[in-house]
């Protein structure tokens, strides 16, 4: 699968059809056992994600290839997330597809998307111990909020 996709693969946030959602789901069962215990699987975030108003999923795709999963809770009704705003509720990258930069260059795109809807903050949270994903969100600017979410740390990304 990685020979196919290398570093300079064009990533881009898709949505998710018909013909995609089982590659989607699929993408889940890649991770260790550890992220996998960090994150839903893709295929019950696509569902949670049909039940709230105020949710905003995309694939993940370097060139042609689906590689990852992300969904935003963008609104301030608190229908499952307690934050206004722009909340990064779940996101992945498939094991494959991990330390190539696309994780990175899918936040940047999430941002883009963000700052073109008025937005100047993304908040996230995430878990601590084994497979956590504090070193990447820390790479990219998160800050710990000092709030918390059940057993998470809640970390916001400032933007202008």
């Amino acid at each position: 699968m990685t020979d196919q996709i290398n570093s300079a693969a064009e990533v881009s946030l898709r949505r998710i059809t018909a013909q995609t959602v089982s590659d989607v789901c699929d993408l889940s069962e890649t991770l260790s056992e550890a992220q996998r215990n960090k994150v839903a699987d893709n295929a019950m975030s696509i569902a949670e994600a049909h039940f709230s108003e105020n949710a905003w999923f995309r694939a993940v795709y370097a060139d042609d290839t689906p590689i990852g999963f992300i969904m935003l809770h963008i609104g301030s009704d608190y229908d499952v997330i307690d934050c206004p705003g722009a909340f990064l509720w779940r996101f992945m990258i498939a094991g494959p597809f991990q330390r190539m930069g696309f994780g990175e260059q899918a936040i940047v795109l999430v941002v883009r998307e963000m700052k073109a809807r008025g937005f100047t903050e993304l908040f996230t949270s995430y878990g601590l111990g084994e497979a956590s994903p504090e070193g990447f969100y820390k790479r990219l600017g998160f800050a710990a909020t000092g709030e918390s979410y059940d057993d998470e740390v809640e970390a916001v990304l400032k933007f202008s």
